[in-house]
């Protein structure tokens, strides 16, 4: 199921080299959460500004320049993006939500982004080939599209990032459309709830200028709260964990649950701090059980906690315990297997009932050279 799929959406994209601009044109009720970083990118000030009614008819987006930290110019060529849109799509600009990605701290091309506008409006579609050509069009360092749906809530969302993604959001775009029926408001609350998956994915530990995440809704199917709240979240998280596998140069996932904790703060805390840890990230792509690194990050996570913990690595077949209640197991060789592919790290903390996750990858030596070469 693609968002040319849901009732109401056309889109179209291209791509030239390490730049693209995508299009998506609808009518609909729409909101959005965006970036924690306190220098937020210009398309982020004008996307929160325009959406702010709850209304919107269509959604304008570039990749391969981020137009963050490009000052007062930047937010002018922010909304001559929209104008760009607007005048496209038949519409105000205050009614066009618009998104970058990309390098920070250059000069937007708008006479590039004002030619392949008009080139991208002219072949909109609700093909599955439109619908592959917006998502190719968002990417950056992406090896593959980010799509996930619900048929029975009648959601369908596309997402880049790969890089740069830090809970608190992540450095990402991420757009789900859905047919079904909602008032503005009563959507920023369902998004509000559903994002919790982003906010607990981790790549590198760097949170973006850019992170915004759009829920758009035509209006055209009635589909119960509950239904569409619980799908909702079900996308999202498979679009996380589509996210962590694409970590620059990721070669697996794994997610941290932190149990027994004795506030929900302190469970959140802990998993964020594993996930993050660069020590365990590089111990798990080289297959290293070092249980340490994991107990260090959680004794500076700020949690409460003590050294009676249990640290578990387990997959779907097994469950090795390596810490047990402050005991060290000495089964580092069986964790060992566990590594080879996606896995969790269970951490419990033994002092209460409240609970939470961190999704992550490994990161290994691509991701180094894929950084390291990003600008040239």
């Amino acid at each position: 199921m693609e968002i040319t799929d849901i009732d109401g959406i056309l889109c179209n994209g291209i791509k030239e080299g390490k730049f693209g601009l995508g299009l998506v044109k609808f009518s609909g009720s729409i909101a959005g959460v965006f970036t924690g970083n306190r220098i937020k990118a210009a398309p982020v000030i004008v996307c929160r500004e325009n959406i702010r009614k709850g209304y919107a008819r269509g959604l304008i987006v570039n990749s391969g320049n981020a137009n963050a930290f490009t000052g007062e110019q930047g937010l002018m060529d922010a909304r001559e993006m929209c104008r760009i849109a607007a005048k496209l799509f038949g519409c105000r600009e205050d009614e066009v939500a618009v998104a970058s990605t990309g390098v920070i701290g250059r000069k937007l091309d708008v006479k590039w982004i004002r030619r392949k506008a008009a080139e991208v409006y002219s072949g909109l579609g609700n093909s599955k080939e439109h619908a592959e050509k917006f998502a190719n069009a968002i990417r950056t360092t992406d090896r593959f599209i980010k799509k996930a749906f619900s048929e029975s809530a009648k959601i369908s969302a596309v997402a880049k990032g790969a890089g740069m993604i830090s809970p608190n959001l992540a450095t990402m775009l991420c757009f789900v459309f859905t047919s079904a029926k909602f008032e503005s408001g009563e959507l920023y609350e369902i998004l509000r709830k559903a994002v919790k998956p982003l906010n607990r994915l981790t790549v590198d530990g760097d949170t973006s200028t850019n992170d915004t995440v759009l829920l758009i809704a035509t209006g055209r199917d009635k589909i119960d709260r509950g239904v569409f709240e619980s799908e909702l979240e079900r996308v999202i998280y498979s679009i996380a964990r589509q996210i962590a596998r694409d970590g620059e140069g990721a070669t697996k996932v794994f997610e941290v649950i932190v149990r027994g904790a004795e506030s929900e703060k302190s469970a959140e805390l802990a998993a964020k701090a594993v996930a993050n840890s660069l020590l365990v990230k590089t111990a798990i792509f080289g297959c290293d059980p070092n249980w340490g690194r994991i107990v260090a990050a959680v004794g500076y996570s700020g949690a409460e906690v003590d050294e009676k913990i249990s640290i578990a690595f387990e997959n779907d077949e097994k469950t090795v315990f390596l810490v047990d209640r402050g005991k060290i197991m000495g089964r580092e060789e069986e964790a060992r297997e566990i590594m080879r592919g996606d896995f969790r790290i269970i951490v419990d903390l033994h002092r209460g009932n409240c609970t939470d996750y961190a999704i992550g990858c490994d990161l290994g030596y691509e991701y180094v050279k894929i950084n390291a070469e990003y600008t040239t």
